[in-house]
């Protein structure tokens, strides 16, 4: 299983790449070795664009994709989780995991004493958003946004329905946030950032269709392979658009995805034995399981997934996780040893393991990532200089 390369081959050293090319300093981690920071300092305009579920290896195999092909550079890895609350914080503050402290979709907040669907902002059970109860996601996740490191005229282009969430404000201070509704509409949109004034600027753009299609039909399906096709010639159609405007265009993933079948999903009621164990809801990722575990139950919960689980789930103590450095390099966040557990079953093939609050809404995802496999962890480099 690939493990984020933070020493030069990851998107949190991608991210140190563009912070320090436009004048933002050192972000306590190196420059990407197949990008560096001179290639952006010398544009008048970046782009990041982030395709949401754009792995690497999917990439390469697909029929479609031949313009975002013919900048591929190469292969870098995500973060640990490889998912898009995970990750996308990393895009939006320049840092990993290590030091911004979000594990996953599901974390788990001990100054709320709850877990917190994160995108979201609201507990995992659901109901109002913690917004409306008073809580201000800019101080409970504390991050410094890339934005204000940067020297430049900055922009955020991320769907309507996302531009005012609670995530996005409180990570893109220092940014003029722009909305689309449609993919003409984005491309358009970024584009109108080039536009805005004789200034030099940077651009973060954000796509999460083919995200939301891989989840629902699988990364195999012929919806998602439609849908690259067409994002790929409205890529195509905005290179040839800004071409002479001396800009850089760095196009990444978030996470690659694999797909599940029925039989490779656990769901942990099936395992009332494993569940006895627990003393919180399973938090982080369905590939990528925190667990919080009853002191005095520990060598029954090892017991149990060292011989009814070997084949689905790799056991590995979260103390484990910090030491090898899963999460990244550098001094850790106040709060992450409490956001990642005792344990984390890390899971292996295209296993899945699951469970259910009382009253979450039951749903199926064909797609699935946040794992170790090299379909979830290396995304694309792609750079074009039209």
């Amino acid at each position: 299983m690939p493990l984020p390369d933070y020493r030069g081959g990851s998107i949190v050293n991608l991210m140190a790449s563009l912070v320090t090319g436009l004048g933002g300093g050192d972000t306590g981690y190196i420059s990407l070795a197949a990008l560096g920071a001179e290639a952006i300092a010398s544009r008048r305009h970046a782009i990041l664009l982030i395709i949401d579920g754009l792995g690497h290896e999917h990439l390469i195999r697909s029929e479609p994709g031949a313009a975002l092909r013919r900048g591929l550079r190469g292969r870098i890895t995500s973060v640990f989780p490889s998912t898009t609350a995970t990750a996308i914080t990393t895009f939006l503050t320049a840092t990993a995991p290590q030091q911004h402290g979000l594990t996953g979709w599901f974390t788990f907040f001990r100054e709320l004493g709850s877990v917190v669907a994160v995108l979201p902002f609201q507990d995992r059970h659901g109901g109002s958003g913690l917004e409306e109860n008073g809580i201000d996601a800019g101080q409970l996740f504390g991050n410094r946004s890339v934005f204000d490191r940067i020297r430049r005229r900055c922009y955020m282009v991320t769907p309507r329905r996302l531009i005012d969430s609670a995530f996005n404000v409180a990570h893109s201070h220092g940014a003029i946030r722009r909305a689309y509704n449609t993919l003409p509409q984005f491309f358009d949109a970024i584009g109108r950032c080039l536009d805005d004034g004789a200034e030099p600027s940077f651009t973060y753009a954000y796509w999460p269709e083919l995200d939301r299609l891989a989840h629902e039909h699988g990364v195999a399906s012929r919806q998602v392979s439609m849908h690259l096709e067409e994002l790929d010639a409205a890529f195509d159609y905005f290179l040839d658009a800004i071409r002479g405007r001396d800009a850089i265009v760095i196009v990444t993933g978030d996470h690659g995805f694999i797909d599940t079948t029925p039989d490779t999903v656990i769901e942990l009621e099936a395992h009332p034995v494993l569940a006895e164990t627990l003393v919180m809801p399973l938090c982080g990722e369905r590939r990528a399981a925190f667990c919080y575990v009853r002191p005095d139950k520990c060598i029954q919960f090892e017991s149990y997934v060292k011989t009814r689980l070997d084949r689905e789930a790799t056991l590995i103590s979260s103390a484990e996780l910090l030491r090898q450095g899963y999460f990244g390099l550098g001094t850790p966040h106040s709060r992450l040893t409490d956001r990642i557990g005792h344990y984390a079953l890390i899971m292996n093939e295209n296993f899945m393991i699951k469970d259910w609050l009382a009253g979450e809404r039951r749903h199926i995802q064909v797609g699935v990532h946040g794992g170790l496999s090299p379909e979830e962890m290396f995304v694309p480099l792609i750079v074009f200089t039209p």
